[in-house]
């Protein structure tokens, strides 16, 4: 150590320590992602993990014989489980979105170089973790809104009918009967809309039999070059293409896709119909279950309760996943759900004593 180091602050030694330790469990984190890839996305993760002990080094020097070892922040170690034992999407979206809200764009003690270091893993990160995104997209997306209007439509219906003050038999008769509606109609909703994406997509997908009728072109007159112009191509780059196809057609590398679209990402019909239906009767069935024994008043309060904490839960997901705040969504969530059920309650006690 050199012979110019001055006595820190309490204050500061307090905040480098934690800087100390929170670099050092942001780099394993790298590192732990990093032994479940492969390729070009584990020399990436390996890269951001070395900067951060980079990072690591800076606070050593400024510590001097001040430095220790404490624990990370507990959205770190968060995030270190999440690497560690649920794969990559989780903790990336978690690093995306604590990358992007870096201390060090405040903090005098943190470098230039170390806070613009931050700002650009925010966007590698991002990159990253859109590719997680894109390959869970369809069937996650089915069961995140199935569960959601399980959740919201069964409560308010539950609440809707416990407001006109029916008795509890007649609450779970009409809960259940909601419950298996809609996740049947989610369920076919469901498939009916993926399969009719599918179908778009296919019909926009170039037809791989017409790669047949290439030998049997009029090479002068060179139509192969309309097939690309009106897939996309300019007309240089159109007649270009189709030199080359039309001057190799005797080899199996004439047989030309045209281009075309990647309709996987759209996922299975069945499978997201599968998963909006069980999210969906998962979700509706918790507003009910409280009506099994308690009173309707104390079964209307813990269904709301139970309702809340799983509204909560989802949002906060879904807030993770798209690298936003989790607790803005998560409290989203609620106040919507409560909102919508706190409404139809309301009706049904206007319309139950209107009626009585």
């Amino acid at each position: 150590m050199s012979s110019d180091w001055e006595q820190p602050t309490k204050a500061q030694i307090k905040r480098w320590r934690k800087h100390l330790a929170n670099e050092r469990a942001e780099a394993d984190v790298y590192r732990a992602l990093a032994s479940r890839k492969e390729g070009e996305e584990r020399e990436i993760l390996l890269a951001i993990a070395e900067a951060e002990s980079r990072h690591e080094q800076h606070w050593l020097r400024l510590l001097g014989p001040e430095a220790r070892s404490i624990a990370p922040d507990i959205s770190t170690q968060v995030k270190g489980f999440f690497a560690r034992h649920f794969g990559s999407v989780f903790a990336l979206a978690l690093m995306q979105s604590a990358e992007s809200r870096s201390p060090y764009l405040s903090d005098a003690d943190a470098t230039a170089q170390m806070s613009a270091d931050e700002r650009i893993h925010a966007e590698v990160v991002r990159g990253l973790a859109a590719r997680g995104r894109e390959q869970m997209s369809g069937n996650f997306r089915a069961a995140v809104f199935g569960m959601n209007d399980g959740l919201v439509s069964n409560l308010a219906l539950v609440l809707g009918i416990a407001g006109s003050g029916v008795s509890n038999h007649f609450i779970l008769l009409t809960g259940f009967s909601g419950l298996l509606a809609g996740a049947l109609s989610m369920g076919a909703g469901e498939y009916v809309s993926v399969s009719s994406q599918r179908e778009l997509l296919d019909a926009s997908t170039p037809n791989p039999d017409t790669a047949a009728a290439i030998p049997q072109l009029d090479v002068n007159a060179n139509e192969l070059e309309l097939v690309y112009r009106a897939r996309g191509m300019s007309a240089e780059e159109a007649r270009s293409r189709a030199r080359t196809v039309l001057s190799h057609f005797e080899h199996p590398a004439a047989q030309d896709s045209f281009g075309g679209a990647n309709n996987e990402v759209v996922g299975s019909g069945f499978a997201a119909a599968w998963s909006s239906f069980l999210f969906f009767a998962s979700g509706a069935l918790i507003p009910i279950l409280p009506f099994l024994w308690l009173s309707t008043s104390a079964a209307t309060i813990l269904a709301c309760v139970l309702v809340g904490i799983a509204l909560m839960l989802t949002g906060g997901i879904v807030g993770v996943l798209s690298g936003a705040p989790p607790l803005r969504r998560a409290l989203r969530q609620l106040a919507i759900g409560l909102g919508a059920a706190g409404v139809t309650y309301a009706l049904g006690m206007l319309f139950g004593t209107s009626v009585s």
